[in-house]
């Protein structure tokens, strides 16, 4: 039988970003969730081309299915040990609501929080879950 394919898609510049990668490594149930910047092989393999594009968002790929925005991070929520896999609980909430949200974070992620110049490089501890 077939692992879940679970890919966690992000700009890989945007230090929010980056610090969202560095939790999500920190709180995994599992080895299942693996992690690749949008502006990588993994994404143009993967990815349709609109969502390559839109460094405004994470994207959540499972299996062949994509979750983007506040999606993702729900979606996500249910990989994470306790008490930070109830962030799926945010799915009661409508998605406009959720999406008008995040959007309003990305936005104005790199005036808030900033980005490096290059992608990030896996520690060696990361190697086997950081895709290119």
């Amino acid at each position: 039988m077939k692992d879940t394919e679970i890919i966690l898609f992000f700009d890989g510049v945007c230090n929010l970003c980056n610090e969202f990668v560095d939790f999500s490594l920190k709180y995994s149930a599992d080895d299942k969730v693996k992690f690749a910047s949008l502006q990588g092989e993994t994404a143009a393999r993967l990815l349709p081309s609109e969502i390559v594009k839109d460094l405004d968002t994470v994207c959540l790929y499972i299996d062949g299915h994509t979750y983007t925005r506040s999606d993702a991070v729900a979606h996500l929520a249910t990989h994470l040990r306790f008490p930070w896999s109830l962030l799926n609980w945010i799915r009661i909430f409508p998605r406009p609501i959720r999406d008008w949200g995040y959007k309003f974070i990305a936005k104005n992620r790199y005036r808030l929080f900033g980005q490096k110049e290059t992608c990030r490089l896996p520690t060696p501890e990361e190697r086997g879950r950081l895709l290119s």
